[in-house]
């Protein structure tokens, strides 16, 4: 349990909150001599009180260091911390729109340096859209191997009633911990496609600003990019758009596969896998039979539906109405 340290407070800090919670109030020599602050140097104590005690989460009275209830103190460093996220957000538009107007080159694309926050970008599409976000998305890109993790500004956005349309590369929703991070947020409402070999992450924030993220050349690190209303920007929702309209529909995990004639079940189950990433060895697993059977059936879908590649098949298919 680390609550103080994922706010800032030191290590230390936390020690010696929850040590007075359990111990009760104790003066600053036997705190100092308890077992969780042994290794603690007097400064170092010290600086921690203070922190705690600028939080609201200690009172000294009589020599005592006093334990304050939490909710209280924690919640009013919330509202403060929301309002200064508000201004700073505010006088970033205000010092961009100065920025563009007293620099060279084109005035609606700016080049942002993300390595200090790198997801401070894609939070400002989050809180500042309206009607809709969409995306296209290749997963993390950078430096070190990101793992793929739910984006809560997204779902916060979503239960304003912004609508999210996401189209995913299949390469992605081949790591097990991808194709679950999108199915939760299908489950959210996020309506999700898949198209193979997307070249960069894309973020539309209603039709007003647009954010791509190519990796380097050297695939060292990112690039990021910030369009502000133009032709850009307008070709750029158009590339967004005929992506959308090509790829195929991610189905929910779990959702239940209405019968039917034709297509069968199977052959449902069958586009559904393909359509979210999965090998052919993993699809044999989910159907407990071998990868040459399954190669058959997709091989016969292909010719029921006229389709020369996978990615036609899914397309076919969802034209149809059978994913």
């Amino acid at each position: 349990m680390r609550p103080l340290q994922a706010l800032g407070l030191s290590a230390t800090a936390e020690a010696a909150y929850l040590t007075l919670v359990k111990q009760g109030p104790q003066t600053l020599a036997r705190l100092a001599g308890r077992p969780a602050l042994a290794g603690a140097p007097p400064e170092g104590l010290q600086h921690a009180l203070g922190e705690l005690t600028d939080m609201g989460l200690v009172s000294r009275t009589d020599d005592k260091l006093t334990a304050q209830p939490p909710r209280a103190a924690l919640e009013a460093v919330a509202e403060r911390r929301a309002r200064e996220a508000r201004v700073a957000y505010e006088s970033a538009t205000l010092l961009s729109r100065f920025w563009l107007d007293h620099t060279s080159g084109p005035s609606y694309v700016e080049v942002v340096d993300t390595s200090h926050n790198p997801d401070a970008i894609q939070r400002r599409v989050h809180h500042e859209a309206v009607a809709e976000v969409r995306a296209l998305s290749i997963g993390p890109v950078g430096e070190g191997e990101r793992v793929p993790e739910v984006d809560t500004d997204a779902w916060d956005a979503m239960a304003r009633g912004v609508a999210y349309r996401v189209v995913y590369s299949a390469d992605i929703l081949q790591e097990p911990k991808a194709l679950e991070v999108a199915h939760e947020c299908v489950d959210r409402g996020e309506q999700a496609r898949v198209f193979p070999d997307l070249a960069m992450n894309l973020l539309l924030c209603d039709d007003g600003l647009a954010v791509l993220s190519v990796v380097a050349p050297d695939r060292a690190g990112h690039h990021t990019v910030v369009v502000q209303p133009s032709g850009f920007l307008d070709g750029l929702i158009g590339f967004f758009e005929s992506h959308w309209r090509l790829a195929v529909p991610l189905p929910p995990a779990g959702d239940a596969v209405e019968s039917g004639v034709r297509p069968t079940n199977e052959s449902r189950q069958l586009l559904g896998y393909l359509s979210a990433g999965l090998t052919d060895e993993s699809i044999a697993r989910e159907f407990g039979v071998n990868k040459r059977t399954v190669t058959r059936r997709i091989a016969r879908l292909q010719e029921v539906l006229g389709a020369k590649t996978r990615f036609q098949l899914g397309v076919q298919a969802g034209r149809r109405g059978w994913l």
